[in-house]
């Protein structure tokens, strides 16, 4: 594990975002994994600013989203395709036909979940998948439990995560869809390189339990440490409750 604690949210997502200028830098046919979310949102922010400047290429980058609501459609504001086309797509030289998400408004769920392993695999494999933590400790949507050979797949959100992503939906959680297509933890665990990002007091919890806890499907999260090369940047807030031993074995930025 590498784990890089910055002093707060803005320095997290600048050192987020150089590590995945990097890795673009490093192929010439790059695919990468995406994420949503408020704490991505100073990522994509800090990548586009890196496009506008001519530091960074989105030429030739594939991309694949981790999740998606069941029911919405692309055009639906609070659906992560417009996320994605509001956040990122839309400022940087990307092709839109390399950008994948799965598509919450198939007639056949299970058919887009086997369709969209398929994309993945036609692409080579993902180089660096971006994640997030959730508040039950999930990665994509996979809410405990969730085994580590799941793939992508139809699953029902839980409470909690639905109050979490309240806001899109006017501040209701009833208003947010209870199912959602989400890679599934196997399949992020096939990604050549993880990173995972958390910032903010309220994370402090969930990633001390990710990070030293049990390994175990009621966290998903936990699953990464089972991979061979995986990153953690997290801001002093966020990691406020490990251990002084995990600490001990940080780099620290702040």
């Amino acid at each position: 594990m590498k784990l890089i604690i910055e002093n707060d949210a803005g320095t997290a997502a600048t050192a987020a975002a150089q590590l995945i200028a990097e890795e673009i830098g490093t192929h010439d046919t790059p695919v990468l994994g995406l994420a949503t979310g408020r704490t991505m949102e100073g990522i994509y922010a800090r990548l586009a600013q890196a496009h506008e400047q001519g530091t960074l290429d989105f030429s030739c980058v594939t991309s694949f989203n981790l999740d998606e609501y069941v029911g919405l459609s692309a055009e639906d504001p609070r659906s992560y395709h417009y996320y994605m086309q509001d956040h990122l797509f839309r400022f940087v030289n990307i092709d839109l036909h390399r950008t994948h998400l799965p598509d919450g408004a198939a007639t056949d769920l299970d058919a887009e979940c086997a369709a969209y392993e398929a994309q993945i695999a036609r692409s080579g494999g993902i180089d660096l998948q971006l994640l997030g933590i959730g508040d039950t400790g999930h990665i994509g949507f996979n809410e405990p439990p969730s085994s580590f050979d799941t793939r992508t797949r139809c699953v029902e959100l839980d409470e909690a995560t639905r109050e979490q992503n309240a806001a899109m939906f006017g501040g209701d959680p009833n208003a947010v869809p209870h199912e959602a297509l989400t890679m599934g933890v196997g399949t992020i665990l096939d990604a050549r390189r993880l990173l995972l990002v958390a910032t903010g007091p309220a994370k402090a919890g969930i990633v001390a339990k990710a990070l030293e806890g049990p390994i175990t499907p009621e966290v998903s999260a936990s699953a990464i440490r089972l991979h061979k090369n995986y990153v953690i940047i997290l801001d002093e807030a966020s990691a406020a409750e490990l251990s002084p031993a995990t600490l001990a074995h940080a780099q620290r930025n702040a």
